[in-house]
Formats: C-alpha cells, structure tokens, sequence
C-alpha cells in the first residue's frame, strides 16, 4: 500500500450538527448559529452549547480561572502551568482583568495578552474578563475588537472594581453597570462572542438588597449573557438556595458555582474582605487552631472543597468553576479526588491544537513543527485560509518572519536552564552529539545535568518516541543529529495512548519518517547510497539553502500520517511538503544559535562549534513510501560504512576528526588575541538578526579576521 501524494477533496459532512437542548437551563439561553462539523467530527462548538450538552447529559466538567502576573517572567512561569493544569480536561479557563494592569495592551502581562496566548499556544479554550468601569464606547470596542481579532470568542462582562461610583460616572460614555456592557457587546458584535457574567449567591456587597441584587443579575441575562459564574461561597446551602432564587424569578441560563480553596489563613482573611463575604463560623472555629500551620491550612482547604464539591454534585451540579489563584497543586489533588482530573485526554489530531476558532480549517500541517506546535500557530497567524492554498498542490506558503518569533510565551526555559541541559562548555563535535543522545536517552550530560528538553523540541518527548529511542540514541552518539521522527504504524487502533488520535473506533497508520542535521563527511556518504532505496523520499538544505538536493516533487507534498473512522473520508493531518520544508530550515538553522550558541561568549571555543555546526552541516528529511516497512534504519547504516570506507582510504578516521578540540582553537585564540589590539574584526552585524527582503530570517556569516597575518 502506497500513499505518497495527497490529493484531499472536501465534501460536505452529513453528520447531525450536535446540537442538544436541555430543559430549563437552556430555554433562555441564546441560540447559536449551527458550525458545521470539521473533518474529524470534532465541531468547534460554542462554549454555551458545550456548557449545554454537559448539563444536558450530566458528564461533570470543571473550569479554571487565573490572573495575569505583574512581571514577564510571572507571565511565562503562568503559562507553563496552564499547560500542565490543561493536561486535566479543563472545559475552559479565564482571565481575570486587571485595571490598573493595562489589560488590553500588547504587554506581557496584560489580561488580552495571557489569554490570546492561553488560546493559540496553549490550545485552551478561553474566557477572557472584561469590566466597563472607567472605559468609554471606543475604548470597549478598540479592546472588544482586539480579542476578536486574536480569535477570543468568549467574555465574562463586569461592571468592574470602581472605589465608587462617581469614578465611573465622571467618564461621559463610561459603562457604569455591566448589563450596559453587555447590552453594548450584543449590539455591536451579534451573537459572535458567548458572554458570561457575575453571580452573588450572598448578593453583591453594593447591591440595596439580595433581592435587588437578582433583578440585576436577571437584566444582565436579559441583556444577552449566555451563562452565569458566581461569586466564592463556603457552604453548599448558599449555592442551592441561589440557584433556586434565580429560577423563580425567571433566569433559566446556566449557572455555574466559583470554588476557591482556602490556601491560606491570611489569604482568605483578605479575600474574603475585599469581597465582603463572611466565612461561617464553623469554617474558622477549625481554621483558627492551625492558622500558623500552612500545610496544616492548605490540607483543611482541599478537605473542604471536596466535600463542598461532593454535596453540589449530590445535588444535581453537573460543572464547577475553580479560582486557582494561579496555584496549581491544591487544584489539582481537588480535581483528582472528584475524579475531574483526565490523566490521559485523547488527542483529536496527531498534534496540538489551538482552541482559536479561526483555525478551524487547519487540519492539516507539515510534520516539521510537530515538536514546536506554537511556532507553527505564530507563523501562520495571519493565513485566512487553512491550507493556505490546500496541500494537494502547494503553492509558496507565507510564513510569518521569525525575528521577532522569540515571545516571551514562546520561551520554554530560562537562558542558565538551557545552559545547563546544553552543556556548560563544548569542546567539540562529539559534546554536541553526546548532548542529543542524553536527550533522548532522558540521562544526564557531562556535566551531570539531566536533558529534558533540546531547542527544537517545545515539548517534552512524544510517547511514540519510545519506540524509536534505541535506534535514535545510536544514530545521535554518531552524529545523525534527530530533531523529528516518527516510527511506521500499521493499523493500530485510535485509542493507542503511543500513536493513537481522533475519535474512538478508528485506526490509524504512519509512513516512517525522520529528520536530522548531519556534516559533511556523511552527506556526501548519504548522497551516494540513496540511489539503493529508490522507495525514500528526500530532501536536504543547508543553512543558505543554495544546496537545495531532493528527489520530491517541487509542488505537491507526500502524506505520512492518516487515519480510518467510521462514517469519514480517510483523514491525512500530516504531511511533508517541500516548500514549506525551506520555511522551516530558516528557523531550524536559526535556533542552533538563538538558543544554544548565544549561551555561551561570543569567540568562545563553545560559540564557535554551534557557528561551525550551522554553516557546515546541512538540514535532512527522509520519507520511506514502502509502507508498512521501515528502511531507515538500513539507509543510515549503509551511510556510515561507506563514510567509513570513504575516509579510511583516504587515512582518515570519523570519530577521531569529531572528538578532536584542536581544530576549534585557532578561531578562539584568534579572538582573544585581537582584543585590544590594532586587528580588524569585522563583525556580521546582527547574527541570526537579519531578514530577507521576503520576510525570511537569514543568517549573517560570523566575525571574520581582516589582518593577513592570521
């Protein structure tokens, strides 16, 4: 069986729209426009109709809320637990908006920022805050424009924290309530955002009364909202008794109780204050004697939002919202105690997905950003169009320049963390290969430091990795420097937790595929055996890309990876594409130096062997189309006897040329000794810095000594 060419038609799904009603809670609920299924049936439904069709089926489901940090590296460290709290099964998670934060900024740490990324990057669908208080129409519809262009579709309106209400009054236009919010957001954008809003179970501290405070909350339903979040509570009974008050004055939309775990006895003597609440006295009678012991604390407050949860659940509530106070560990125990936490979420898609609706149409990617599926969402951000142009016949892609890719939310690990999985100092090849192999063999370097992560990798090692990891970690030790594989797979069922994807009772198959740098030496050995295994697709780039050497069609790109469900045209999400593939050398190149050779000083012996690496060893993808068999193994294996036989003859050894530390001295005593001195370094001006005329990042050759005499 060969499937080497991807010729995709797209045909109209017969599948029902998976909509679903449910009694009360949805009668007064607002109802979407029907979004047709995608290819894998997975619809990108609105966040109301899912909210819906849990309550609906009683599947129990829990949401998460955080608040931006105030420094960028909060932000990053932020965004790294929203990806491992998303690991749980999150339905969505907010952001909270902070006023004096500049929440609607380009900044780091602004609440648009944190959520577009939690969205993107992160692939959560996402509940963005925002508050009317202080804001006039245009300052609203310039922030309600941004989220909507950065692919948020969902809000939670509030009136906002005002130290009173004559700050906001004295703002012609200002949103003083937030049904006036709300009421505004329907009527300039329709029914494309799902709004949320505010609930008090014990009544909103500035409200006249508890019963004043529901005739509000019903004019903000009535206004538009979707669904409601309450306020924290400490008692089931003030939930239930709410929930009921709501329904007999006629708000049906769905509700949704805010649990917050007592973490702390000063944190929740503060929270507590600024929220106006009382905590029973039955809660401090037992917090008091332990309020010195913040373990002692932290225990009693997961013990009690369990119990709080359980009572809510016997009760009939399908869904809880959770004020994480972006801390992670009482959350998760809470979860995983509930039964809430998913350890093992199925993959709809062999990579990771963003939960932007715009990017409901890309279904199928490039295998080379497999490992950097953030890079590849920030690339191709402001493609209209997923494929853009359709992988059958792939026309020039435009991706987005890389210069300024380095986001803050797209840095994994700190500069001393890469540091030290990278090595504190190389002093030769063979340290840059040692450095791959303890990667994939999850061991530690020469320095003793475990390497978990290597700069072209965002993401941990895929489970399918593992079996690969043994010929892998060969080729690495050797030089065949691995930066994507994937092993062949022949009908294996969907729900494999190594390669499986997509719905369950499907099956799915992948071609054999890897990709490596490599030098010279066994480049040259490559080339001449690659005429043995006429079933092998090739493709090899160097750094400038002026060798440019490939055995594939310039157009058309060869599927690898493919699924079978019932009820679907067969499923093809990953595909090497030629084109694209010169996209990705410009930064596969690029990151040899922006995130490891920048770790060390420039004319260092451990700078110049990344900068030798990058202008002397050359980008490689190798596709075997005899599916099912796998003969890679066999291409590399030939590669390094003939590079053996090659250099033998000419009274050469490989592995003695790779460990060898003296080539690289004579650049770095060069270095050293012009500084200071009358010689002439004459340096590229921005190295890995400069674009192309098209956009494309471009490397600048390195300092290059100007005096004879050297």
């Amino acid at each position: 069986m060969e499937l080497d060419r991807v010729g995709r038609e797209r045909k109209p799904s017969n599948a029902s729209s998976g909509f679903s009603t449910i009694s009360s809670d949805s009668d007064n609920s607002r109802a979407p426009s029907p979004v047709p299924d995608d290819a894998y049936g997975n619809c990108f439904k609105r966040l109301s109709t899912k909210i819906r069709e849990h309550l609906s089926s009683g599947d129990r489901f829990f949401s998460l809320e955080f608040f931006p940090p105030r420094t960028a590296s909060g932000a990053a460290n932020l965004l790294g637990r929203m990806e491992r709290m998303g690991q749980g099964g999150p339905l969505f998670i907010d952001v909270t908006w902070h006023t004096s934060g500049d929440p609607g900024s380009d900044k780091e740490t602004s609440s648009t920022t944190i959520a577009a990324a939690a969205c993107n990057y992160v692939g959560l669908e996402t509940v963005l805050h925002v508050a009317g208080c202080y804001s006039t129409e245009v300052q609203i519809n310039k922030w309600l424009r941004k989220a909507k262009d950065l692919g948020i579709k969902n809000l939670l309106a509030l009136r906002g924290d005002c130290i009173g209400l004559a700050d906001c009054v004295q703002h012609e236009g200002a949103f003083i309530y937030a049904r006036d919010l709300v009421r505004y957001i329907r009527q300039q954008y329709g029914d494309y955002f799902v709004i949320a809003v505010a609930g008090y179970p014990s009544g909103h501290p500035d409200a006249e009364s508890y019963a004043d405070d529901l005739q509000h909350l019903k004019e903000k339903v009535d206004a538009g909202a979707d669904f409601i979040v309450t306020q924290l509570f400490f008692e089931s009974k003030s939930f239930l008794n709410f929930v009921r008050d709501c329904r007999d004055i006629g708000i049906t939309v769905p509700i949704l109780p805010g649990i917050l775990p007592i973490q702390g006895f000063q944190s929740v003597k503060n929270i507590t204050k600024l929220s106006k609440l009382e905590v029973p006295e039955g809660i401090m009678h037992k917090l008091l004697p332990i309020k010195e012991n913040d373990e002692a604390v932290r225990q009693f407050g997961v013990d009690h939002a369990v119990q709080l949860i359980r009572e809510l659940f016997d009760n009939g509530v399908v869904g809880v919202h959770m004020y994480t106070l972006n801390r992670e560990v009482a959350t998760i125990e809470i979860l995983k105690r509930l039964g809430l936490w998913q350890e093992a979420p199925m993959r709809p898609l062999p990579w990771k997905m963003t939960a932007n609706h715009k990017r409901r149409e890309d279904d199928v990617r490039p295998i080379f950003w497999s490992s950097r599926p953030r890079s590849y969402v920030y690339r191709t951000q402001n493609w209209d169009e997923f494929p853009n142009g359709r992988w059958g016949n792939s026309s020039s892609p435009s991706f987005n320049d890389i210069s300024n890719y380095y986001l803050f939310h797209l840095k994994p690990h700190a500069k001393h963390e890469l540091r030290r999985m990278l090595c504190e100092e190389l002093n030769c090849e063979q340290d840059v290969y040692d450095v791959f192999y303890c990667y994939l063999t999850q061991t530690a370097n020469k320095d003793g430091h475990k390497v978990s992560h290597i700069p072209w990798n965002e993401e941990e090692l895929a489970p399918e990795t593992a079996r690969l990891s043994s010929e892998l970690a060969i080729c690495n030790k050797h030089g065949v420097l691995t930066i994507n594989s994937q092993p062949n797979v022949n009908c294996e069922p969907s729900t494999n937790p190594e390669v499986g994807w997509g719905n369950p009772g499907g099956f799915v198959f992948q071609k054999a595929y890897l990709e490596f740098f490599t030098c010279k030496q066994n480049l040259d050995a490559l080339k001449s055996v690659l005429p043995e295994f006429p079933t092998v697709n090739y493709h090899i780039l160097n750094y400038t890309g002026e060798e440019n050497y490939t055995n594939c069609h310039s157009l058309e790109p060869i599927a690898v990876t493919w699924g079978v469900f019932p009820g679907k045209e067969i499923i093809q999400p990953t595909v090497v594409d030629p084109i694209s593939f010169k996209s990705w050398k410009d930064e596969a190149f690029a990151l040899w130096m922006e995130q490891w050779g920048k770790l060390y000083a420039d004319g260092s012996r451990s700078r110049h062997i990344i900068e030798y690496i990058v202008h002397n060893y050359s980008l490689v993808n190798l596709v075997d189309n005899n599916f099912p068999d796998n003969c890679l193994w066999r291409v590399l294996q030939r590669m390094s006897e003939v590079r053996d036989q090659k250099m033998a003859a000419e009274g050469r050894d490989w592995e003695s040329e790779v460990s060898d530390t003296c080539k690289f001295d004579t650049v770095s005593q060069l270095k050293d000794s012009c500084q200071g001195s009358a010689l002439d370094l004459e340096e590229g001006s921005s190295w890995m810095n400069e674009t192309s005329g098209n956009g494309a990042l471009t490397t600048v050759a390195p300092p290059v000594c100007k005096a004879r005499t050297c």
